[in-house]
């Protein structure tokens, strides 16, 4: 499609640059875009760093500012409540501009299935958070743009306490008695990832997150139970095929509603989905995730590998080899031309003799592990957060994002 003709005009300091285009092209006409002073030198930088996406998106998008994923992206994460904490977010902000991060992944439903910002839409009010979120949220944004920083939201999927209890029929049920919805040892519920219903749910509030300002969307717990009596579960909506199957029909759901949109989208999967050729009997596989979204990042987490994994007695003395060894096969498994998975019927192949099914090459940077910034199994400070960055870099990616429950984040491991 050829670029529309630009008109730029400036109002108390700031510069407004619309996109001049047909009603075939865009609903009404034209579109608005803030540009922050000082941020860009010039339109034509302005025009390879920014994105504008306003049709089909609520009218409040139609002047929403979107940044390019920047190329490194190095991030850390931000919680719910921390982003309603001003002086908790600031001190975040600040590391981010004092350091090579560039990035802040921001949750916008997190693991209690409430959403961090109001809103208005009639879907999606009564699931606002009563107990954490920002209510500047689209204005705390804006602020991030303004110091170049690029905003990715998180949303936790399947794991959905709130959702269960107001919908408990689409929720994971026990076996033994399928009107008691089911929960994991730690007493979280789950939407049964064949509900259809959910599915739309996701994607308005990927949209209306989009729609006040975060760059890219990050989908988190897009998966099945892990953990607790697995004997006892049953899943309504998702039988009569395999958990790869299902999810990666979610997965293309995502790809076919909101790519026509623009939005950016990445998955978030197991570490351990580099390596193993199973769906780790929760339905995740490498290929699906990298084949309908634009970024997937593996959760290699030197602490959540079993002990003996690679012959490591103990995983956690050594972060950088499992970060180099998981997401080295995850660079293999992108830049291969085959692979033994049946790419067309979504159905792992599991023979002694596995036959070959041909594949896309997918670009390797496709692929940005989050790394582990907190203590857990082992001993996690400057070394080893570093030793895990520079080991993403060994095996040629280039990106990564930090995960600290906490916030806290190791300073010191990071250039300046």
């Amino acid at each position: 499609m050829k670029t529309p003709p630009l008109k730029v005009h400036s109002n108390k300091g700031r510069l407004f640059v619309y996109t001049l285009a047909t009603g075939a092209i865009f609903a009404g006409g034209f579109f608005g875009l803030q540009y922050f002073p000082g941020f860009l030198p010039s339109l034509t930088t302005y025009k390879s760093q920014f994105i504008a996406q306003g049709s089909g998106l609520s009218p409040k998008a139609e002047k929403v500012m979107h940044l390019k994923t920047p190329e490194p992206l190095k991030a850390i994460y931000m919680s719910q409540c921390v982003v309603g904490t001003k002086d908790f977010r600031q001190d975040l902000v600040d590391l981010i501009k004092r350091t090579e991060l560039n990035a802040v992944v921001i949750d916008i439903k997190d693991y209690t299935g409430k959403i961090a910002f109001e809103t208005d839409n009639p879907k999606l009010k009564n699931s606002v958070s009563g107990d954490c979120g920002a209510t500047d949220m689209k204005n705390f944004i804006l602020s991030l743009h303004d110091d170049g920083i690029y905003v990715i939201g998180r949303v936790t999927v399947f794991q959905d306490p709130y959702m269960t209890k107001t919908r408990p029929d689409l929720a994971v049920k026990k076996k033994s008695d399928n009107d008691i919805v089911w929960k994991d040892y730690k007493g979280l519920s789950f939407v049964d990832v064949g509900a259809r219903e959910h599915w739309d749910y996701i994607i308005e509030i990927a949209k209306e997150a989009y729609g006040i300002g975060y760059d890219e969307i990050n989908f988190d717990y897009i998966r099945f139970p892990s953990d607790g009596d697995m004997k006892d579960i049953d899943y309504t909506y998702s039988r009569g095929k395999t958990k790869a199957e299902v999810l990666r029909e979610f997965f293309s759901y995502l790809h076919d509603n909101l790519k026509s949109l623009g939005v950016i989208v990445s998955a978030d999967l197991f570490g351990m989905t580099t390596t193993n050729t199973d769906d780790l009997n929760i339905g995740q596989i490498l290929e699906y995730g990298l084949m309908y979204f634009d970024y997937v990042s593996p959760m290699v987490y030197p602490s959540h590998y079993p002990p003996n994994f690679n012959n490591w007695k103990n995983p956690n003395l050594y972060p950088g080899e499992v970060v180099s060894f998981s997401m080295g096969k995850a660079v293999e498994r992108a830049l291969a031309t085959s692979t033994t998975l049946n790419l067309i019927n979504s159905i792992p192949i599991a023979s002694t003799t596995p036959q070959l099914y041909t594949k896309p090459v997918w670009d390797k940077l496709k692929l940005r592990p989050w790394l582990q910034d907190f203590q857990y199994g082992g001993t996690y400070g400057p070394k080893e957060v570093r030793a895990q960055i520079d080991a993403t870099y060994s095996v040629g990616l280039t990106s990564w994002m930090l995960w600290a429950p906490s916030n806290r984040y190791t300073e010191s491991a990071l250039l300046k």
